[in-house]
């Protein structure tokens, strides 16, 4: 469009259908069925901006020469007013108009719900995850089909608080105990409030913050918390620790220590983890997620993972298995490592006369490096490569990453047996010839001087069995 063409009457109809189209867009969404309370207001509001610095720009920019001062001034001055006007009303609209877009927009995306199972033995519900829609219902009926359930473990990063308070419903009219493993966060802390008993481990975190709403870029719009606030109150918690909590914004969060949380009532005790079962795996008790606690539990069973995975198995399921029958987490930490110890033994006992010498020096350093007689002890008699790891990883960081590629050169080439029994032969035997921890290190040293592989292996695998090759090839079937 030239400058000369500007303001005939073609231009002036596309302006005007293009007018109409954003007025019958408007009308249209707030005719429809979402575009209600804020969200009707907000579209108002934009389409009134809208419409006063439009008709400036008219002015300003298809007219060519606006005849007089007031349509000069109009072409000025109606676009600057439209400007004032937003700036006017942003704060007042945008975040109920944020708010209520994004729960229009965002409807198909729904939170993970909450895995909400009955634990071992039938006394416990284990309630892992958001509190999504429905977590409470589903904690109801669960509830009503097994009366004899006292206690609800609750591990989440929080989720609706609609649904942390029903459930905080629910548990307060079982009278049920809360026990928080981990950590509980958010709208979590709603819920766990209401216990009639409220326990945590000493290293487990509750959080608080201010309640939010999710707006349509992903910001945290505030919202009226005098509900969570009568919440909190109610549970027993002092005014000034709820003040605390809902004055911290919606993007941070508090964790006050055990200490603080049970000055101000906010729990009824810490509890060792060997009174309560173990919840480690409740949010996955298959043996996938028993494969992976095992994995974090002790890295040096990541060798098994690709080479050998019948080993990681034949550690993963009495664990699993310890878990299903309510064992305490300390029950079940020692069967991972006790497990790993001997599968890892085992694999290394296969390696060559080279391979023996390095694992025995590391032993060795690890015996000298042991807090205590016992540890020297169970080293020594053991080969325990797990506990080796553990006791020079503070002064050799390096040591975990030596003892690993010993087991990947352990494994490499043959494939592994997982030896079978619980535990190893021949501990208590060497145990038997060793009047102590100082006898066991110098029977160590002397077999290292001399490389002397013949006296190492006993000392660091008992009688673990050395596994035969198996060959690559394979004879042809006979007629």
């Amino acid at each position: 469009m030239t400058a000369a063409g500007i303001g005939r009457p073609a231009e002036y109809r596309l302006l005007a259908g293009l007018c109409l189209a954003g007025a019958a867009a408007a009308h249209s969404g707030l005719d429809a069925d979402w575009a209600e309370g804020p969200v009707a207001a907000g579209l108002a509001a934009g389409a009134a901006v809208a419409l006063v610095a439009g008709i400036g720009l008219c002015l300003a920019f298809l007219v060519p020469r606006p005849r007089g001062a007031a349509a000069r001034g109009a072409a000025v001055l109606l676009p600057l007013a439209g400007l004032a006007l937003g700036l006017v009303l942003l704060p007042t609209c945008y975040a109920d108009l944020s708010r209520n877009l994004a729960q229009v927009l965002a409807a198909d995306e729904a939170m993970e719900a909450a895995s909400v199972v009955l634990g071992p033995h039938g006394r416990d519900v284990r309630l892992s995850g958001d509190f999504a829609e429905g977590t409470a219902a589903r904690l109801a009926a669960i509830l009503a089909a097994h009366p004899e359930v006292v206690r609800l473990h609750l591990t989440s990063d929080g989720g609706l608080v609609e649904e942390g308070m029903a459930v905080g419903d629910l548990v307060a009219a079982r009278g049920l105990t809360t026990y928080v493993p981990d950590y509980c966060v958010s709208a979590c802390t709603l819920a766990f409030m209401r216990g009639r008993e409220r326990l945590i481990l000493r290293d487990s975190h509750l959080g608080f913050h201010a309640p939010y709403e999710p707006g349509l870029f992903g910001e945290k719009l505030a919202v009226d918390s005098s509900g969570e606030r009568r919440a909190y109150l109610s549970a027993g918690l002092t005014p000034d620790f709820v003040d605390r909590v809902l004055s911290t914004p919606s993007r941070d969060v508090w964790f006050p220590d055990a200490e603080r949380l049970k000055q101000v009532g906010a729990i009824t005790a810490t509890v060792a983890p060997d009174r309560m079962p173990d919840s480690t795996l409740d949010d996955d008790p298959t043996l996938a997620g028993a494969r992976a606690a095992v994995l974090r539990a002790v890295a040096l069973m990541g060798a098994f993972r690709e080479q050998a995975p019948d080993a990681l198995d034949a550690v993963a399921a009495p664990y699993l298995d310890a878990y299903r029958q309510g064992l305490s987490e300390p029950d079940g930490e020692e069967i991972i490592r006790a497990g790993a110890a001997r599968q890892i033994g085992a694999a290394l006992a296969r390696g060559g006369d080279d391979l023996a010498l390095e694992f025995g020096r590391l032993i060795g350093a690890a015996m000298a490096a042991a807090r205590d007689e016992e540890d020297c002890m169970a080293l020594g008699r053991d080969g325990d490569a797990v506990l080796a790891a553990d006791t020079l990883a503070p002064s050799d960081p390096g040591a975990p990453a030596r003892l690993r590629a010993l087991l990947d050169r352990a494994l490499a080439g043959r494939r592994f047996v997982p030896p079978p029994g619980p535990a190893r032969s021949g501990g208590l035997l060497v145990q038997a010839r060793h009047r102590g921890c100082a006898d066991l290190r110098r029977r160590y040293d002397a077999a290292l001087a001399r490389r002397d592989v013949a006296a190492l292996r006993p000392l660091l695998f008992g009688a673990v069995p050395a596994q035969p090759a198996l060959e690559a090839t394979a004879a042809p079937a006979r007629p």
